[in-house]
């Protein structure tokens, strides 16, 4: 088995199917000279049935004189035996004593067919011996005709010769076809195979090329061509979202690095309290932007599943709004009756202060926070009243590292990982997320499925 799988495929194909047209062609042979050799048995026994037939007739009318002539070229002797076995009448050549043996005789007379030497007729080759009963009972008469089978056996031999010729001719030349057919047929995918190749060898975004008749490698093609798209699309992403990581953390060390060669310049004249504290802010800054980093890293469809435990929203953003009564707007919440969900209540935490952040970073003097429910849902909307997201850019700034207003400072702006967190968040929550005009300003909604207080949470 081994050594078969070793081989290509176009030899394989080759092989199974060479192994199923000869096991055909030699069933078929065999059948095939069966049923020649049945009919021509069946036409010598007819011909002797009716020369037995003949001598019978002219017997009981008592014609019958030996010997017996007129017998056809089918025939080769006839005897006429009577209850003890002698010869009452014959052919020419056969009138001394019986053809048969006494075994013979019995089993002929018992209505057996049996084949003997020719040498019993004076002929060449096999005789088949066909005998029929003729006369009274009490004096019955045994009628033995024996016709040559030399025909027989030559028809047979010459069949079973021009098989033996013929079918590994045939063989031969059906490999012959198939190879070409099949290499024809396979063509496509050895093209296939140098596309892939040089695509691996390059790297390039080279499509792989599609053969033009719709069958099932057009289809592998398309399919394939499909999954390279999707995979330099993601290579392009990972590109952007590495040089972006590097660009955005660059700014957080480059400045701690300045704050602290201008300390060391200064020596014991430097504010090192001022120093450290100033270094504390950059850490914060780069602590929270490798979580973002983090987080997004690990998104897609591999994420894992979230922890789903009952979580009352209303709660949840009263709590947090709490910690925003010093920002520079203090977010108003307006909420009644609990409003459950089921999730993760540290990222369902998360995507209210993202919103909350943006919110306040971008409002002239009000930021609105309601908790509802709708349908199946569980509504979160905040609502600022700054300058507004063009209508174009909605969807955009779910991008990671998407700034609108690229003049702001990083400090001032924030990372522009925001919005893409809520979303990746929101989506593992089996929710959506989206933002609306609220003229003036931005109101972002988030949707949940509604879940109750009684939802088990999974250990």
């Amino acid at each position: 088995m081994r050594p078969f799988r070793s081989l290509g495929l176009r030899a394989r194909l080759i092989l199974l199917g060479l192994a199923g047209l000869s096991a055909g062609l030699l069933v078929g042979g065999v059948v095939l000279a069966g049923s020649l050799q049945y009919v021509v048995q069946k036409t010598v026994d007819a011909g002797a049935l009716r020369t037995a037939q003949t001598v019978k007739d002219l017997y009981e009318s008592g014609r019958l004189v030996s010997p017996i002539t007129n017998l056809g070229t089918q025939v080769a002797a006839v005897q006429v035996l009577d209850a003890q076995n002698r010869v009452r009448a014959a052919s020419s050549g056969a009138e001394l004593t019986p053809m048969l043996e006494p075994r013979e005789l019995a089993a002929v007379r018992a209505g057996q067919r049996l084949v003997v030497p020719g040498d019993r007729a004076l002929t060449d080759g096999p005789l088949r011996i066909v005998a029929v009963t003729a006369g009274p009972s009490t004096d019955p008469r045994l009628i033995v005709v024996a016709a040559p089978v030399a025909q027989l056996e030559s028809s047979t031999r010459l069949l079973r010769t021009a098989l033996l010729i013929f079918f590994p001719l045939l063989v031969g030349a059906v490999a012959l076809i198939a190879w070409w057919l099949i290499g024809k047929t396979l063509r496509p995918v050895e093209a296939l195979r140098r596309g892939a190749e040089e695509i691996t060898g390059t790297g390039s975004a080279t499509l792989l090329p599609v053969p033009d008749p719709p069958d099932e490698i057009h289809r592998l093609a398309v399919t394939l061509n499909g999954m390279l798209a999707r995979l330099e699309s993601s290579r392009r992403r990972q590109r952007a979202f590495v040089a972006d990581a590097a660009h955005e953390l660059r700014s957080p060390l480059a400045s701690m690095r300045t704050q602290l060669e201008v300390a060391q310049h200064l020596g014991d004249r430097a504010d090192w309290t001022a120093t450290a504290s100033d270094l504390l802010v950059d850490l914060d800054r780069l602590s929270r932007l490798t979580n973002d980093l983090l987080l997004l890293a690990r998104s897609g469809e591999g994420a894992a599943p979230v922890r789903s435990e009952p979580v009352d929203l209303a709660a949840l953003v009263d709590g947090l709004a709490q910690r925003y009564s010093e920002a520079r707007v203090a977010p108003v919440v307006s909420s009644a009756d609990p409003v459950w969900t089921a999730g993760d209540p540290d990222a369902l935490t998360r995507i209210v202060a993202n919103l909350l952040d943006n919110a306040v970073r971008h409002a002239a003097s009000s930021v609105r926070v309601t908790v509802s429910e709708s349908g199946p849902w569980a509504v979160v909307a905040v609502t600022d009243d700054g300058a507004g997201i063009p209508e174009a850019d909605r969807e955009r700034v779910f991008g990671r590292f998407t700034r609108l207003d690229d003049a702001r400072s990083r400090d001032a702006g924030g990372s522009g990982l925001g919005l893409a967190i809520v979303r990746e968040l929101v989506s593992r929550h089996r929710g959506t997320v989206f933002l609306q005009d609220a003229g003036p300003g931005v109101r972002a909604e988030v949707r949940l499925p509604r879940g109750s207080a009684e939802i088990s949470s999974p250990r």
